[in-house]
Formats: structure tokens, C-alpha cells, sequence
């Protein structure tokens, strides 16, 4: 299970590794991300994001471009919350809180033409930039944390 609060951007080509930092106790690689780079799109209209999202089961999609997807009922019910934010037309980024089981995570993604296009999650609450696979597994890191609690 992935637990999360993040930006969700495609990824610009070319970005450099930034500072290893510590943060809630764990290292944590980050991303050096120019701000002239924060303002690339995903290739992909706001519309086609939309309209990707309402396909899957369970997800409640807004014109306004946000959305809610929740899990069948069950003993692991888990939910996202989203807002896709857009620029001339195209998704700038999105905003994810929630969580959900990584297949499931997988499928959000694709929404956004994932895995052809690379992505980069910005840590809302850390205000840092990570690579994917850093995300994912401080994502699960921090749902194995909930689960003891």
C-alpha cells in the first residue's frame, strides 16, 4: 500500500540528482529541479486526462478536474483524492493525496501516458522533488509507519 501527499509532474529531461536529505528520520535523494523546468506539461490534454480518469472503476471525476477513486468495500478500503491543475490545455500537474495499493497507483499513472512519459512527485508536506522510484518507496515506507501506529 502506497500512502501519499504529492504534486505529481512529468519529469523534464536532463535533471540533475540534488541533495541526499534526512528527513523524518531516513535518507532521502532529491531531485534538482530548476524552476524554469517546474513549468513543463505532460503531453497530454487536460480533456484525454479526464477522460482516462472517469474509465476506471470507482473514480468520480469533476469538470473542474478534480476527482475522488475508492476501493470496493473491504478490509483494505483505500481512496485518492485529486486535482489536476492545467496550462494552455495541457496538465501542468496533479495533486494526490490518499492511498492505494501500487498496482492501483500504476493505473493513475497511466492516466497521465505513464510509463511512456517519466514522472516526478513533489513531497507536498517535505517541499522537496524525488524521483519515482524514491517515491515509491518512501510512500510505502510511511504506510508501513500508519499500519504500526
Amino acid at each position: 500500500m502506497l500512502r501519499f501527499d504529492i504534486h505529481l509532474h512529468a519529469r523534464p529531461a536532463g535533471l540533475s540528482p540534488g541533495e541526499t536529505l534526512a528527513i523524518d528520520g531516513r535518507s532521502l535523494p532529491t531531485l534538482d529541479v530548476p524552476i524554469s523546468a517546474r513549468g513543463q506539461t505532460f503531453p497530454i490534454t487536460f480533456e484525454e486526462v479526464g477522460e482516462r480518469l472517469e474509465a476506471l472503476p470507482r473514480m468520480f471525476f469533476e469538470p473542474d478536474g478534480s476527482f475522488v477513486w475508492v476501493s470496493p468495500q473491504g478490509p483494505d478500503d483505500w481512496q485518492v483524492d485529486g486535482v489536476l491543475y492545467d496550462r494552455g490545455g495541457a496538465v501542468l500537474f496533479a495533486e494526490l493525496k490518499g492511498r492505494c495499493p501500487a498496482e492501483h497507483f500504476d493505473r493513475l499513472l497511466a492516466a497521465f501516458g505513464w510509463p511512456a512519459t517519466a514522472v516526478m512527485m513533489q513531497l507536498t508536506r517535505q517541499a522537496v522533488f524525488v524521483d519515482e522510484a524514491t517515491f515509491r518507496e518512501w510512500a510505502t515506507s510511511v504506510s508501513s509507519e500508519k499500519r504500526t501506529v
